[in-house]
């Protein structure tokens, strides 16, 4: 048993609980700077993240704050990706021996993208009580961009493992008009179909480190309790912004 393992899901868990930021964001990068391959850190942190979804997607179910009509949209287009992104992966490692470089390079890039997208996250949620002078468009007028908007994501998240909360969040801002809740909510129950589609893909392949998964977890699983009840209590605007910054260097750094 390593508990320097137990200690980063720990700190991990304890960092979404208080701050709501995306776990793989923080938890793939440390993983590959403790020297694990970055495939396996990928395809381990995507198994690990099926299991910690399926609390909060049974949550939001029971509050009734999933709409499963966006859930369907959004996996039409991220769910084959994700798969297609794995078998990418592989596919490179068969020719070139390893696909660790690639990883770390799209890794890179997308832990640039996300705190970019925290930024403007957080502008949209200060304007939101404001009024918008372009009309809705119905439903049904919406179905293609939600598709190919989940086809480019889930490519994303299927090789890198981040991106699967923080990413769709934004673009169900953009697209529907829900409450804060049902979009916390939408988002967790697509999170979960897509992270378990990705780490059964790459489970398949070998990429999942169930040691490592179980160990991240039984510090990760009391870290979230810990930090959703200190939510509450402590100012999280400032620490929030900070691992924003964290998340943004560690992006700059892979590239």
């Amino acid at each position: 048993m390593d508990f320097h393992l137990t200690a980063i899901g720990l700190f991990v868990g304890f960092m979404v609980g208080l701050t709501g930021v995306g776990g793989a964001a923080i938890l793939t990068p440390l993983l590959i700077l403790l020297g694990i391959s970055p495939t396996i850190a990928v395809g381990t942190d995507l198994a690990y993240n099926s299991i910690t979804k399926i609390f909060g997607t049974f949550q939001h179910w029971r509050q009734q704050t999933v709409n499963w009509k966006v859930v369907r949209l959004f996996a039409i287009g991220s769910v084959p990706s994700a798969i297609i992104a794995v078998l990418t992966s592989q596919w490179i490692r068969h020719l070139y021996g390893s696909s660790d470089f690639l990883i770390k390079k799209v890794l890179g890039f997308a832990l640039i993208l996300i705190p970019v997208c925290m930024i403007i996250k957080a502008i949209h949620s200060r304007r939101s009580g404001k009024p918008s002078d372009r009309p809705e468009k119905p439903f049904a007028e919406k179905r293609g961009l939600p598709i190919a908007i989940g086809a480019i994501l889930g490519f994303i998240v299927g090789l890198t493992s981040i991106g699967s909360g923080s990413l769709f969040a934004l673009a169900l801002m953009y697209l529907f008009p829900m409450s804060g809740k049902e979009i916390v909510g939408t988002d967790i129950a697509h999170a979960l179909l897509l992270v378990t589609a990705a780490g059964l893909a790459h489970a398949s392949f070998g990429n999942v480190d169930y040691s490592l998964m179980v160990q991240l977890l039984s510090g990760s699983i009391p870290g979230v309790f810990l930090g959703s009840i200190l939510s509450t209590k402590v100012p999280t605007f400032l620490l929030r912004w900070c691992i924003t910054l964290l998340i943004l260097i560690s992006g700059i750094k892979l590239l």
